[in-house]
């Protein structure tokens, strides 16, 4: 008998023909944009896709995101309808609104009416995903609604960029309200694939899913890998079905990354770098290995640049803003701000402002934001430079570094960490560790050891008042 624990791969096809009928039931049209609070669930996933298909441009959101946040981006996004869960913390906004609200439970796709085939074969358009916020205020980023000739491309676009390794199913583990986790399961859904979708990320489940339920493809964060490979039972033929497994979003632990490499099937391990705008890189495994910490080279029709402030391209191995020129398809902007679009394009070329740095073989390394940057003693201290040496040792699962108010130095570094399980870190001797190799500006003052850091949605570490939360301004 199958485990009610775990996922059941499905086809796309049925459910997408009756959300196709759902979506047309609410009265949208193509252009039309649909707020959705909604959990994982193929339910959801078949919503997405229909969308896609027929030219609506859903706005995705947590399901448990807080009424107030749920009505600023309503009312900045200007829904002409919004698909809830039934036990979604922002419904009573939508309400409050005016705007028309449907509840997608277990009956709603079945009473929406016959089946309706979609619009269109390719996608004609994306969700219009909301940036985290974690520098400001949210901003929507829209590619407006093209044709199918865009879908096509962006499709083998994304199929190409992983070397078309996505395979015939995709095991969703990370929300699909997020860009990247939906992404890469609409790749497999509209090459004739099967999708699994698990309601919630549990490290146990996500292994029994592994072994029962066999995908072929998965993307991830590294926060749950390192939960995954934590557990003491998970061996390689756990993860012998995947031919493509992705990862991104935050940084990834050297020693983390080549027990992931030892234990997942040969050519399957897949970094990348990139946004809710647009992506940057990819980093299969022959990259990577041959400079650890990359998050890789150009994606396939883009070329990497970085820049000083005054848009001036630098010598490789200096540290600037990164820019990509991307293709005509890649193209985007931000909802209702020209300004703001205008500032981050330069013709063919956007950046999101990540500052980084290209070696010789035009490997990329990231090295934070404009905002992260901690100067202390007149020295600049990248954070990202600082955290890839204290996650290259053995103990030392996660890490972040970051400024504190110092009357001596301005800033003073200071870095937290989260150990592997097992294993008790020394600030001290990590302290030590690092005099022998960085600059004397660059070694923080102080090194916290700590069961977890506070999160983005995305898994990310949310950097804003980090500090305060970690009690280290009193």
């Amino acid at each position: 008998m199958p485990d009610a624990r775990l996922p059941t791969p499905f086809d796309p096809g049925p459910l997408v023909r009756r959300a196709v009928a759902l979506l047309r039931r609410t009265g949208l049209r193509t252009g039309d944009r649909l707020l959705t609070l909604l959990p994982n669930s193929p339910a959801t996933f078949a919503v997405q896709l229909a969308a896609m298909l027929e030219g609506i441009v859903q706005v995705p959101l947590p399901p448990d995101l807080a009424a107030g946040e749920v009505a600023t981006i309503a009312g900045d996004a200007d829904p002409r309808a919004a698909l809830v869960d039934v036990g979604a913390r922002g419904r009573s906004a939508l309400a409050a609104l005016g705007l028309p609200v449907t509840v997608l439970d277990e009956d709603a796709l079945a009473a929406a009416g016959p089946p309706a085939e979609p619009a269109h074969a390719w996608p004609v358009t994306r969700p219009m995903a909301y940036t985290s916020g974690t520098t400001g205020r949210r901003k929507g980023v829209t590619v407006g609604v093209s044709d199918e000739r865009w879908g096509r491309v962006v499709v083998d676009d994304e199929h190409d960029a992983f070397d078309r390794r996505h395979g015939d199913l995709h095991l969703v583990v990370s929300p699909l309200y997020h860009s990247g986790p939906f992404r890469f399961g609409f790749v497999t859904a509209l090459l004739g694939g099967r999708v699994a979708v698990l309601p919630s990320f549990d490290a146990r489940r996500w292994l029994d899913t592994l072994r029962e339920v066999r995908p072929t493809s998965v993307f991830c964060v590294p926060t749950q890998l390192h939960r995954l490979l934590a557990l003491p039972d998970v061996t390689a033929d756990d993860l012998s079905s995947l031919t493509l497994l992705a990862h991104a979003a935050a940084p990834m632990p050297v020693p983390l990354k080549e027990r992931l490499l030892e234990l997942a099937p040969a050519g399957s391990v897949f970094e990348f770098y990139g946004s809710t705008e647009g992506q940057f890189t990819v980093a299969p495994p022959d990259v990577w290995r041959g400079a650890p910490g990359t998050v890789g080279r150009a994606r396939p029709g883009r070329q990497l640049e970085i820049r000083d402030d005054g848009g001036r391209a630098l010598e490789t191995g200096a540290v600037g803003t990164v820019w990509v020129r991307a293709p005509d398809h890649a193209r985007w902007e931000y909802w209702r701000d020209p300004v703001r679009t205008r500032d981050v394009w330069d013709g063919d070329a956007f950046t999101v402002g990540d500052l980084g740095h290209l070696d010789g073989d035009g490997r990329l390394f990231l090295d934070g934001r404009p905002g992260d940057l901690v100067i202390s003693g007149g020295v600049n201290v990248y954070p990202a430079e600082v955290e890839r040496s204290l996650l290259a040792d053995a103990s030392i699962a996660e890490a972040v570094v970051f400024g504190v108010p110092d009357e001596e130095w301005g800033e003073r570094v200071v870095a937290a960490v989260v150990p592997h399980a097992g294993h008790t870190p020394d600030p001290d001797e990590l302290r030590e560790r690092l005099r022998g190799e960085l600059a004397p500006a660059k070694v923080p003052k102080r090194i916290v050891v700590v069961d977890d850091l506070p999160r983005t949605g995305t898994g990310k570490v949310r950097r804003v008042g980090l500090a305060d939360a970690l009690g280290l301004l009193a």
